[in-house]
């Protein structure tokens, strides 16, 4: 990036708050200072959510400047947001009050830094986000505790227009109101488009305003990007519906107050808007960064004051990842084997373009089927469309496909429907997003389920093979996908055909064996073997992307060859592919066996970069090199 980035510092903030004596001008102002930091954050991290946070920032401002009485402190009242998207957003506008560090303004989805949504772990986040539906329902338990301890105060959520897809917001509603929870305010970031494009386009959430009053929810609406509307609407809040929950329906813009962002800026006939997540282009940094200090100005000046002090960053920008990822390539697949196979259907739960289904939807689509953001309703259609003698390929992230539907897919495994669910952004990376967004539980949570293969590929040729195995296979199957770009290591790894339960020596060695599966743990085996051959060890490295199936008998002729043997994978120690091996080693009844050790995560994943985040679970080459040396030494 051949410019500096540039940010408002913390005594600005100070000076303008201090210098503007009336609310709402003071509000705007704040607003327009945080959507800066805002940019300069997204930015420099290299990725975050724009959109979401520009939206929002009208409300947040309003609220933590005027609405929460004594907020931050133990028992003021509590501001978060359910949909989590907005989360570089809710940290300016902390930042610029003093109540995050200001140098935290560098540290957004770094290691030890600001995750990339919020996390009760960042002082003044109440709740963990990121998974959409459960902010009405938290704030619900949170008043009953209050109920119960003496204590009253007001709790304020922010959800997602999209969000409100999802089925716990709806189960979320009627006990607040059997409770009488007037202490609860909800508020609808109602900027008409979710993830990759509009709400109506993907399922249209109709009147919501009489579906919310069918509730029994007291209903308001205003513009959420008018500082003098949200006012108005707070003090009716206050006076119509004060033992009721309420909800106020804010109509605004995603990527409000910055024309480069905005959604009304969209050129006709536009499906996607490109600013929900990722970090813009220089090109869009430099414009949006003078549109919002011009505007910024504007608003200053007219209360005399003069211009903005900006401090310039020379700042690492994190670099943009290039490289072809799994996902795209599965989407080429697809399209491709659709073509020979009528039966397969493809359905999506609002992430049409990170699993790659943009080719597959455009050739075929009378076959492709959008869900939206209900993973529950999606994999049951699955059920339904597999009864009716179809093939469908389910799709979302696998931190949702696995833990939303869990109960969904056991069903459909009960009534012995075949379906192919295919989890992207599976594993540790990437780990801006935070551990909402980290899938190092899916193995664990799904192996058992019977009649259900999961299958891990390392690279693309492994990939058509995999998709080939689904159309084969009997049973169904868990193709789980890693996101980010493959590494050249597993790139170059020779493919074959699938054997089920098989793997393959993809680096010769001697008698100390590692195992994985998945093109981050296969790179990094491969990177630590290149280090211990310094330390006169020939690490023999071995591919098995089945991740709950292990055939005996190939298993016996790996033991019989090896000294030690490990387990290395991007998922919790407990519960995934060590443990089937482990099982089947036992099990196999060789007379001697080898030494065992399965490497994974211990705890709950951290937010960094990739290799910030690999280094901090011991899975990095050099960290993987220092305990499979240490291993060895034990022995």
């Amino acid at each position: 990036m051949p410019y500096p980035l540039r940010r408002v510092p913390l005594r600005e903030f100070e000076r303008v708050l201090a210098s503007i004596g009336e609310p709402r001008a003071r509000t705007r102002a704040f607003a327009a200072l945080c959507r800066i930091n805002t940019l300069y954050m997204v930015t420099r991290a290299g990725s975050g959510h724009l959109g979401s946070s520009f939206s929002a920032a009208d409300l947040v401002a309003h609220l933590l400047l005027h609405e929460l009485d004594e907020p931050h402190t133990e028992h003021g009242d509590v501001y978060f947001s359910s949909k989590g998207h907005d989360a570089p957003g809710l940290y300016a506008a902390l930042i610029g009050l003093g109540k995050l560090p200001e140098e935290d303004l560098h540290r957004l989805r770094r290691l030890g830094g600001l995750p990339g949504h919020p996390d009760v772990h960042t002082p003044h986040m109440p709740f963990n986000t990121g998974s959409l539906g459960m902010g009405v329902s938290k704030a619900k338990g949170l008043i009953l505790a209050d109920r119960l301890q003496g204590r009253r105060r007001r709790v304020f959520v922010t959800m997602g227009d999209g969000e409100l897809q999802e089925g716990q917001v709806w189960e979320s509603l009627a006990g607040a109101v059997h409770h009488r929870m007037g202490e609860l305010t909800l508020v609808v970031d109602h900027n008409k488009i979710q993830s990759d494009t509009w709400v109506q386009d993907v399922s249209d959430l109709g009147d919501l305003e009489a579906k919310f009053r069918s509730y029994g929810w007291g209903v308001l609406r205003c513009d959420g990007n008018d500082v003098d509307a949200l006012a108005e609407a707070f003090t009716t809040r206050r006076e119509r519906f004060p033992q009721l929950p309420a909800v106020l329906i804010a109509d605004t813009v995603k990527g409000a107050g910055c024309a480069t962002f905005a959604a009304t800026s969209m050129p006709e006939g536009e499906w996607r808007y490109r600013f929900h997540s990722g970090a813009p282009s220089d090109e869009d940094y430099l414009a949006a960064h003078a549109e919002l200090v011009k505007a910024a100005e504007e608003i200053l000046a007219r209360h005399d004051l003069g211009p903005l002090e900006l401090l310039p960053e020379e700042a690492r920008v994190a670099p943009r990842p290039t490289g072809k990822r799994l996902p795209e390539v599965y989407g080429e697949v697809l399209r491709d084997r659709a073509g020979s196979h009528p039966a397969i259907v493809a359905l999506d739960a609002d992430l049409v373009l990170d699993t790659g289904l943009i080719p597959f939807s455009r050739t075929f689509p009378d076959r492709f089927f959008e869900c939206g953001i209900a993973e529950q309703d999606m994999v049951s259609m699955a059920g339904g469309l597999a009864a009716g003698g179809l093939l469908p390929f389910v799709h979302s992230f696998s931190c949702f496909l696995h833990a939303r539907p869990n109960e969904q897919i056991y069903n459909n495994a009960t009534e012995g429907r075949r379906v192919v669910y295919v989890g992207s952004l599976a594993g540790l990376l990437p780990a801006g997003p935070g551990h909402s967004h980290q899938a190092v539980r899916d193995v664990s949570a799904l192996g058992a389920v019977p009649g259900l293969v999961m299958l891990e590929p390392a690279n693309a040729a492994e990939l058509a093979a995999a998709v080939d195995f689904c159309l084969e296979s009997d049973e169904s199957v868990y193709l789980r996908l890693t996101s980010v770009p493959v590494p050249d290591e597993s790139a170059n790894i020779p493919s074959g055909p699938l054997r089920l339960g098989r793997g393959r020596t993809v680096r010769e060695g001697d008698r100390v064996v590692a195992v994985a599966a998945g093109p981050v743990m296969l790179a990094q085996l491969l990177r630590a073997a290149e280090l211990l051959t310094a330390e006169g060890v020939r690490l023999r490295v071995v591919n098995l992307p089945w991740l709950n199936r292990i055939d005996e008998e190939w298993l016996t002729q790996l033991a019989a060859e090896a000294d030690t043997l490990l387990v290395v994978e991007n998922h919790y120690r407990h519960g995934g592919q060590a443990d089937a091996v482990a099982r089947a080693l036992l099990e196999s009844q060789l007379p001697e066996l080898p030494d065992f050790h399965g490497i994974g995560l211990t705890e709950v994943p951290v937010c960094g970069t990739e290799e910030e985040a690999l280094d901090a679970h011991g899975l990095s080459a050099r960290r993987l090199a220092d305990q499979i040396l240490k291993t060895i030494r034990s022995r």
